[in-house]
């Protein structure tokens, strides 16, 4: 049997006259760069995620950098986040010539954890950047009652996290800004790369729709040094054919959740396999199922590949011992609980049109392994 870790054909072909139609739409209006495509899914993603404001740019990347932007962020100012997410969470930072500032992870969670990050605050903390991990919402009523005292925004990087909810507020409108991704692995993805950002404020909106158009509030009129980071019309016209799909497609990955869970449970490997936690108050929408497993864990990722079980690491390298980091002047043990779920994690398939003879497979090919059916 053939798992892989996403598979996007069957929900592609079952939209497939759909999104052909949308296309030809674009193609007879010619709106390539944003256009009424943009504008609608716009209004739809504001409604969505419970916002007054959703702007679309050219990645998730750029809306992390735009977000920054907004709030001035640059050099001398430093910006707290965690070491362990992608690598757009802290290059964002540091193109703006300003510093990070890690702070180690919940264990339980994978989020940064918010009772280490009071003692991380200095004159020069400009912003707070949790990062919404695998599709669950940082703890933000604890991060935002210490950025609320020491008067510093925060910027939820949601990039995996559209439809996750903390205490019934959706990722993205919990703080000044949220960051998205559209790229096509996301529960939400589109046919290339895109990205958007969430805001209530209104200031923060007309900032971001003029940094997105290379800083210009009217064309050619530069108020802002800005980017090149507009949404293509194309992808706003797919994107709108899917998202009245998402809540369907989040339920789809929850179920293939609890039937891991189960299959886990009944073939007793908790010892060996820690499950996904999921916060009390959170709805967890699982862009990733990511497993921690105590010893083997490279060893179990070579052998569910010859199995035909599609896996991955995110992340074998927390950002604070990459390469081009190493003038922040981190060391392994710095962050130790980022580091020790660099070495433990892994992701298993979890897309929605999973069936469930291949989360049958999955665990059954797992359980083999550390049952000793494997040399």
């Amino acid at each position: 049997m053939q798992v892989p870790l996403l598979d996007l054909k069957d929900q592609n072909a079952a939209l497939r006259p759909e999104i052909e139609a949308a296309i030809g739409r674009v193609l007879n209006t010619n709106g390539f760069i944003l256009g009424s495509e943009v504008a609608a899914l716009e209004d739809d993603l504001a409604g969505y995620c419970g916002v007054k404001h959703a702007i679309g740019c050219a990645s998730g990347s750029d809306a992390i950098l735009l977000a920054l932007m907004a709030l001035n962020v640059g050099p001398g100012d430093e910006v707290i986040t965690t070491p362990y997410s992608f690598f757009a969470t802290v290059s964002s930072i540091t193109r703006l010539g300003a510093t990070p500032v890690f702070v180690d992870i919940e264990p339980e969670y994978f989020n940064i954890d918010p009772e280490k990050i009071e003692a991380k605050i200095t004159p020069r903390t400009k912003a707070i950047e949790p990062v919404h991990l695998y599709g669950q919402c940082a703890a933000m009523d604890a991060i935002n009652e210490i950025a609320a005292r020491y008067s510093i925004s925060v910027v939820e990087d949601a990039a995996q996290a559209i439809g996750a909810k903390d205490k019934d507020r959706h990722a993205g409108s919990m703080s000044i800004a949220g960051c998205f991704s559209f790229y096509p692995s996301k529960n939400l993805g589109g046919m290339g790369d895109g990205g958007f950002l969430t805001t209530n404020d209104e200031d923060v909106a007309k900032r971001l729709r003029a940094l997105r158009v290379h800083g210009a509030e009217e064309r050619y009129f530069h108020k802002y040094i800005g980017l090149n980071s507009r949404l293509d019309g194309f992808q706003g016209a797919v994107l709108r054919v899917k998202l009245p799909h998402l809540e369907k497609w989040t339920e789809s990955r929850r179920e293939n959740a609890e039937q891991y869970r189960r299959l886990f449970s009944e073939a007793e490997l908790g010892d060996i396999v820690k499950l996904p936690a999921e916060r009390d108050g959170a709805y967890h929408i699982y862009n990733q199922f990511v497993i921690r497993i105590k010893g083997r864990r490279d060893e179990l990722r070579s052998y569910l590949t010859e199995c035909g079980i599609g896996t991955d690491i995110y992340y074998p390298v927390p950002l604070h011992l990459q390469e081009c980091f190493a003038y922040l002047g981190h060391k392994n043990g710095d962050l130790p609980e980022s580091e020790l779920a660099a070495r433990e994690t892994l992701a298993l398939p979890i897309f929605p049109e999973l069936r469930l003879d291949q989360i049958e497979y999955v665990v059954d090919s797992i359980a083999k392994f550390f049952r000793g059916s494997i040399s």
